[in-house]
């Protein structure tokens, strides 16, 4: 049985924009499929949680952070326009689950939250439910729509609920990161617009360096199809640390390189072009913003011909750019491709999605560095089991990066017309090999030749 209370909520800031560019990217994405995009999850509450507890959280959040206040308005325009309201109630959801297993319940009202399409002008963009079993509530459900927060504002989120005092519910401070109508309003300022500017010119040129397919025909005959792995490397968590320690390159770099090369092994497509998610949070303001800021930026590495050692330097050196020039107005980009592709005469293949999606310090190395032995003796420990998400990337490669306490964790979903399950344990494992050879043996060759002598632009000094 669900029983459905109305949680009344009352915040500062509201107001009718244009939607930032963070928006507008999960806006594209989401007008093409038809498909609301979401995130959350469910959480096991401490004993003696209630219901009021429960609302409580929801109207300390809705209250405090414009974006879970801001709905859609269809007005006209290539994109809908943001709508922040200053109060409104919000419904919360108790389930009470009978006989049934609560975490199973909890399970299938998450499913049906992130499979049900959000009313974008009248729905707010956050659900939430509390599981109850015998009046005790055990779970807590919560799903966003990923207009209103991506992965990083989620975190943000997170982390300020548990700084909130247990007794008062008071926080450190107030909110001083830039919200959503803020954000909206300074793109449209002069200095805003150059930076935006000088980010497609960038991207302009990476993208005009790459040829424009990124996996060439169909390679099965098979229906359009997905599967995702989740592929665990504690190997891989060793090596790009030992890597980082020596090189002084960040982990992030480490794995990016080694992306690259064990791509290009498998595929023999080089320059390896790849569309990073770039979460904009090292800029200005944007640290703790409970906001979307990801963007696309294109990452072009040429490693034809170079040890791998050598290839982990590039992409130190080509990763920076990409994250450097990620912020930009997203149809300002789209004319910026329609451009390219009417001057080549050939669609560009965006079809290669890249996400280091690890919300740890990635520049932490503490501790003991493991040897090459050791590196080498924890590759039999690693495994893989195949997973379906209802909302899983529906691309020819899209790969997630995870870390837990031991390993590196590589979520790869793929176009099984492209890669077989066995070719994505291939690819997986490819990467994996390539993180050691990189950590033990830096000058082993990449084993990828150039298919000609031309250079790549995003190679060039000042490019």
């Amino acid at each position: 049985m669900t029983e459905r209370i109305l949680v009344a909520f009352q915040g500062e800031g509201e107001g009718v924009e244009e939607l930032t560019w963070g928006q507008v990217g999960f806006w594209q994405g989401m007008a093409i499929t038809g498909q609301s995009e979401t995130m959350g999850g469910i959480v096991p509450v401490p004993d003696g949680t209630t219901v009021e507890d429960a609302a409580e959280t929801l109207r300390f959040v809705m209250s405090r952070h414009q974006a879970l206040r801001t709905r859609l308005r269809f007005a006209g325009g290539k994109n809908p326009q943001q709508v922040c309201s200053s109060s409104g109630e919000v419904p919360l959801e108790i389930v009470d689950v009978g006989d049934a297993d609560p975490a199973e319940v909890a399970e299938a009202v998450q499913k049906d939250y992130k499979e049900r399409n959000f009313e974008y002008e009248t729905e707010w963009p956050v659900r939430m439910a509390v599981i109850r079993k015998d009046g005790v509530v055990t779970h807590a459900v919560a799903v966003y729509l990923h207009i209103a927060l991506d992965a990083g504002g989620l975190a943000a989120l997170t982390e300020e609920l548990f700084t909130r005092d247990p007794n008062t519910g008071e926080t450190p401070g107030p909110v001083t990161a830039v919200q959503p109508l803020e954000q909206a309003r300074r793109q449209r300022t002069p200095a805003v617009l150059r930076q935006s500017e000088a980010s497609l010119q960038y991207q302009d040129r990476v993208l005009r360096s790459a040829t424009p397919s990124r996996f060439g025909e169909p390679k099965y005959d098979v229906p359009r199809d997905f599967r995702q792995i989740r592929y665990r490397s504690p190997a891989t968590l060793l090596a790009i640390r030992a890597i980082a320690r020596r090189d002084g390159v960040n982990t992030s770099s480490a794995l990016l390189g080694c992306f690259a090369v064990g791509l290009a092994r498998f595929t023999g497509n080089n320059p390896v072009l790849a569309m990073l998610l770039v979460g904009n949070r090292f800029r200005p303001g944007f640290a703790d913003s409970v906001s979307p800021l990801v963007q696309l930026s294109p990452y072009a590495i040429d490693v034809a011909d170079v040890t791998v050692g050598e290839a982990i330097l590039r992409a130190r050196n080509n990763v920076l750019r990409a994250y450097k020039n990620a912020y930009y107005d997203p149809d300002r980009q789209d004319e910026m491709v329609d451009q390219i592709n009417a001057d080549r005469g050939e669609e560009i293949d965006f079809s290669c999605f890249y996400n280091d999606r690890r919300q740890l310090d990635r520049e932490q190395l503490d501790g003991t560095i493991a040897s090459a032995e050791e590196i080498r003796a924890a590759v039999p420990l690693g495994g893989y089991e195949w997973e379906f998400e209802p909302d899983m990337p529906t691309r020819k490669l899209f790969l997630n990066i995870d870390e837990t306490a031991d390993a590196i964790d590589f979520v790869m979903s793929n176009d099984l017309r492209y890669f077989s399950m066995d070719d994505m344990v291939t690819v997986a494992r490819g990467m994996e090999a390539a993180a050691v050879d990189a950590a033990v043996e830096p000058l082993t060759p990449t084993g990828v030749h150039a298919a000609s002598a031309q250079k790549m632009l995003v190679d060039l000094p000042g490019a």
